[in-house]
């Protein structure tokens, strides 16, 4: 199994969407990126999620088996859910946190994830970030499938209803 990181604004509707799709084990809401780092078996005051903002990018952490999809893949469908053209901004969600980006520790991913871009026709006006997983926090409880538990928060999300549940049925 391999991990990688999609953001795609509110981070509700991108986990609700994500998980539904063939090849993806788990999803863990959280953030991306943020300033601050931590060591192993050390917490600082940003891996609390109630800080200040720090400059991370609400994030889906992706578990997916690789013999059934690939980054490629993912990058298609995270396309599906996103304006790739909007900076800091996803339907009514703006701010630096709701910026769209693909993270990992896995330099391969990264170079799947650039390949996509630049096989695009409008591979130049794409504003979707790809860097190195340098720092990640899990979101609270309440964030995590939020939409699965309070379908009634869908009209706090970008992404249309059906579109959401696109591969829930696969």
């Amino acid at each position: 199994m391999e991990q990688i990181y999609l953001a795609g604004g509110c981070l509700w509707g991108v986990q609700e969407f994500i998980k539904y799709v063939p090849g993806v084990i788990s999803t863990e809401a959280g953030r991306a990126n943020g300033s601050a780092q931590s060591t192993e078996n050390e917490t600082t005051q940003s891996d609390e999620t109630q800080n200040a903002y720090d400059g991370y990018a609400e994030c889906v952490q992706i578990e997916f088996d690789p013999s059934v999809t690939s980054v490629m893949i993912l990058m298609k469908h995270l396309f599906e859910i996103i304006d790739p053209y909007s900076v800091n901004k996803q339907g009514v969600d703006v701010g630096e946190k709701y910026r769209t980006g693909v993270y990992s520790t896995n330099a391969e991913h990264l170079t799947e994830a650039k390949h996509y871009i630049a096989s695009r026709d409008d591979a130049d006006r794409i504003a979707l970030e790809i860097l190195p997983l340098t720092h990640y926090v899990a979101s609270d409880d309440i964030h995590q499938h939020h939409l699965s538990h309070f379908p009634e928060d869908h009209h706090l999300c970008h992404i249309p209803w059906d579109l959401l549940h696109k591969y829930k049925s696969q």
